[in-house]
């Protein structure tokens, strides 16, 4: 189906007649010659002196003109029919955390010492990409929670939000109240039984304004089912510095994520690798999805470069016509 996206842009039509009258005439600075005996010229020269085209004929070509611009500006677009979008009901936001601990390289991947950060990109990258159907966001968070890509159908700009997170974008510290608290306000409005929190951090409470209990009661009187993932490598089994008690992020909270899963129907995971990631996909596609009304979504393929390279030939005729080299009369030396 032809439409236009901006059809009022032809009330623009009788713009330049309106100028016209409104504005004084242009001087051409040039002196004009009235000859009161032309046809007494024309008897001794021989030839017809041309005559002026009529205003119709001149002004032919810039209304053309006219009308073709106005037309490329209105965007004429060819519609196509409707197609049917996949939607499976779930509202997935994934809250990871960006604090300074998960800079610490004691995750493997591949037989490659990498960071904790690096590893839940590599992890959740390919899970987002599989959530065909399903509505996905980010937050990222640290001393703050913000919203990095609110919930959409295009996962692929999610993944690449995600890819382009870094250490300490938020701040230094672990608020998981926040992160809560955010993807509550996001849940809110979507379906009771499609709304899922993925929270994933490997540290403790250490920051923000809520406190991650209550900020997981709120979110249980709201439906919002929260699956926990805390991330880290066993310390005691890597390095020296794990041995010792040293390394970062051995402060994990794991009884408070477990508490915090539990209290909003949702399960703790410990990822230590891709394998385990595989138990939070099954939990997922487990969760029914809620019948919401159908979506559909209609191509659509602009045409607004036809009428404007119509304009641009057009506009190049007069240029021709002005750079073209007269043509001799007969009996006339050039």
């Amino acid at each position: 189906m032809f439409d236009f996206a901006w059809p009022w842009v032809f009330l623009l039509a009788p713009l330049p007649w309106l100028l016209r009258f409104v504005l004084p005439p242009a001087d051409s600075g040039e002196a004009a010659l009235k000859v009161a005996f032309l046809d007494e010229l024309e008897r001794l020269s021989g030839h017809r002196a041309r005559l002026r085209l009529p205003g119709w004929r001149q002004q032919a070509p810039f209304v053309l003109l006219w009308l073709l611009l106005l037309t490329a500006a209105a965007r004429p677009e060819w519609i196509g029919e409707p197609l049917p979008l996949p939607t499976s009901g779930r509202d997935l936001l994934l809250a990871v955390d960006v604090s300074g601990s998960m800079e610490y390289a004691d995750m493997q991947w591949e037989g490659e010492a990498i960071s904790r950060l690096e590893l839940v990109k590599r992890l959740l990258g390919q899970f987002i990409e599989d959530r065909q159907g399903d509505r996905v966001g980010l937050i990222l968070f640290g001393s703050q929670a913000y919203l990095q890509a609110p919930l959409t159908f295009d996962r692929q700009t999610v993944h690449t939000w995600l890819e382009e997170a870094m250490i300490g974008i938020a701040g230094k510290n672990t608020a998981l109240g926040d992160a809560i608290g955010l993807a509550l306000k996001r849940l809110r409005q979507r379906p009771a039984q499609s709304r899922v929190l993925i929270l994933v951090t490997d540290g403790a409470n250490t920051g923000g304004e809520i406190d991650p209990q209550v900020a997981a009661r709120l979110a249980a009187e709201e439906g919002v089912r929260i699956h926990t993932i805390g991330i880290g490598a066993d310390p005691r089994q890597n390095d020296l510095l794990g041995r010792l008690g040293l390394a970062p992020g051995l402060d994990l909270d794991e009884p408070t994520l477990r508490a915090i899963a539990g209290q909003t129907g949702g399960e703790y995971f410990r990822v230590r690798n891709s394998e385990e990631l595989r138990a939070i996909e099954a939990t997922l596609d487990r969760l029914e999805p809620v019948a919401q009304q159908p979506t559909q979504a209609r191509p659509t393929r602009p045409l607004y470069a036809w009428p404007l390279a119509a304009a641009l030939l057009l506009s190049l005729l007069p240029a021709a016509r002005t750079l073209r080299p007269p043509r001799a009369r007969p009996g006339e030396r050039r």
